[in-house]
């Protein structure tokens, strides 16, 4: 699962306090029991839980460029990180691990923001650029990662779950009485707000840019709707695309299974697997 967080100080020559960045990335250690890291410098600081699913012992975070100019956190998977990761080894870039977290930094050195359109995955990913004092913060296209933060007078803050934001002092710990009555009319908080005031969710198909004391967010993307009609309407095309999406989750250092709820879906997924598989037993 991994969990991400950190701060960024508005005034280029703030300090992050290191005591609170522990404290936040602490409190999120049950997203990732094998390892944890931490980045600090000057006006930044990032935060690292890991769940250790690819390049096991070569994939600790934070993970830096070739100068260590550029330092990315990341929760999630990048599935087609192999191809993205060759790519980029023909544009020169040099790799020091097996991992699909060092395709972001190189890919943001590479095509700068435009990176996040190249990536296929569920991710939540937060990077510094030193030389530009220049945070982005990514959300992947449907939200399957989260993001929350909050935006304060003189920083702002970010992590996986709301709990590592309330470790600050500085976060006010208050509902959102707007909030709740969406929630007790639909049963669920509209994104961006969240039941904490001013503690906010960054978006599905969203990056945040956080930059000399500006604060932009900006979508990247969106469902495609069109009349033209429905391409997955033919049953052997959707076949192909079903079995592609499955083939791309099964990369992993790890034992994989999968969730059984009865239904089409999942037995789908299931038999899908074997048939990759060639008939080995899934752990269901």
């Amino acid at each position: 699962m991994c969990g991400i967080c950190g701060i960024v100080k508005f005034d280029s020559n703030g300090s992050v306090d290191l005591s609170l960045l522990e404290a936040m990335t602490d409190r999120i250690s049950h997203r990732g029991p094998d390892d944890f890291g931490y980045y600090r410098d000057g006006q930044a600081g990032l935060g690292h839980r890991r769940l250790s699913i690819i390049d096991l012992g070569g994939g600790r975070q934070p993970i830096f460029n070739e100068d260590g100019s550029i330092v990315v956190v990341f929760n999630g998977e990048i599935y087609n990180y192999q191809e993205i990761t060759a790519d980029l080894v023909a544009h020169g870039h040099v790799f020091r691990t097996r991992s699909d977290t060092e395709a972001i930094v190189h890919a943001y050195e590479q095509y700068g923001d435009n990176c996040v359109n190249l990536f296929r995955g569920m991710f939540a990913f937060a990077l510094w650029d030193r030389t530009r004092h220049r945070l982005l913060l990514v959300r992947d296209r449907l939200g399957i990662k989260p993001v929350y933060y909050y935006h304060g007078r003189d920083s702002l803050m970010f992590a996986s779950e709301i709990k590592s934001l309330l470790e600050s002092p500085e976060v006010p710990r208050e509902v959102d009485e707007t909030s709740l009555g969406l929630y007790l009319s639909q049963r669920y908080v509209p994104g961006p707000r969240t039941m904490f005031k001013n503690i906010f969710k960054l978006q599905p198909g969203h990056l945040m840019v956080v930059e000399s004391g500006h604060v932009e967010i900006r979508k990247y993307w969106d469902i495609p709707y069109s009349s033209a009609g429905d391409s997955t309407s033919d049953p052997a095309q959707f076949e192909s695309l079903l079995e592609e999406s499955v083939r791309l989750r099964l990369i992993a250092e790890v034992p994989l299974g999968v969730f059984l709820s009865g239904g089409l879906d999942s037995s789908a997924i299931l038999a899908t697997m074997s048939r990759i598989r060639k008939g080995d037993r899934i752990k269901t």
